[in-house]
């Protein structure tokens, strides 16, 4: 990939932030970073900041490397202000109508080259690209959290992606220091579609009183050597989006299995969404 490759990264928040930092290093692109709110980009570029610089204390980047990625990143507030990118890489929260509506601006804003791209854990690229008048230039590209440290992507191309969008897009990702899995474009893809029940039954064990939260979290962690319990994890994911990859795997597949459990609305609705609330599962 070229040096002289501009990114946007649309939505300042948690994987936003990770988006922009591995575009910026390892993948050296130059980046702009989109929110509507001041204070999710300072929120931002300050996590950007610390963990580019605990990645230095580790000897992972150097810190002549680590300073040039912070520079190489422009934080914007206004969406015409990213015009000129040649890959949009949609952060937004996990919401179709949401996503559908940002594409069919970014579609009408955007150069006619540019390139789509959707952080989506589990919604149609095909719906989304449908949305568009450039389908063929329309691809998701799933990070894992936290996206400096988590070497796999998820790509997925819609029924109407290119060639060269695809192989475009994998070359970012491979730059950005990726490993590539690619997947069809069904509801969760590969990651979702396998974690999300897991993540469900732990919820429904709970709920059922089979075990308490720390003992079923334990049984996975020693039992199966997941480096994290599933309670844990989906307070990490957040509650409210591990609900809404449910909602969409539920309507797309049509499988009770996918059903979500009632604590799981519960908490939801209660405002216990996790980590980033300070309450979920767990306390923080």
């Amino acid at each position: 990939m070229s040096q002289t490759q501009m990114i946007a990264v649309v939505g300042a928040g948690q994987m936003g932030a990770g988006i922009a930092q591995v575009m910026a290093w390892p993948a050296q692109a130059d980046v702009l970073l989109f929110d509507t709110r001041a204070q999710s980009l300072q929120k931002a570029l300050s996590a950007i900041q610390a963990s580019l610089a605990k990645l230095a204390s580790k000897q992972k980047v150097s810190q002549e490397e680590a300073e040039a990625a912070l520079a190489r990143i422009r934080p914007v507030e206004q969406l015409s202000d990213i015009a000129h990118a040649d890959i949009v890489i949609e952060a937004v929260p996990e919401m179709e109508s949401l996503k559908k509506t940002l594409f069919d601006t970014l579609d009408k804003l955007m150069q006619p080259a540019a390139i789509l791209a959707s952080n989506t854990s589990s919604i149609s690229i095909t719906r989304l690209a449908a949305a568009t008048n450039r389908p063929a230039q329309v691809m998701g590209m799933h990070f894992m959290n936290p996206v400096p440290l988590m070497s796999l992507i998820e790509l997925i191309p819609g029924l109407q992606t290119s060639q060269q969008t695809i192989e475009r897009i994998t070359s970012l990702a491979v730059c950005a220091g990726k490993t590539v899995v690619t997947s069809r474009d069904i509801p969760g893809f590969v990651a979702n579609r396998v974690l999300m029940p897991l993540i469900n039954e732990a919820i429904f064990s709970l709920y059922e009183g089979i075990a308490t939260l720390e003992d079923i979290d334990t049984v996975m962690k020693l039992g199966m050597n997941h480096p994290m319990g599933p309670l844990q994890l989906a307070d990490f994911i957040g509650l409210d989006t591990v609900l809404d990859i449910l909602n969409v795997l539920h309507a797309g597949l049509g499988d009770p299995k996918y059903r979500p459990c009632p604590l799981l609305r519960q908490y939801v609705d209660a405002g216990w969404l996790g980590k980033k609330s300070g309450r979920g599962f767990y306390t923080y």
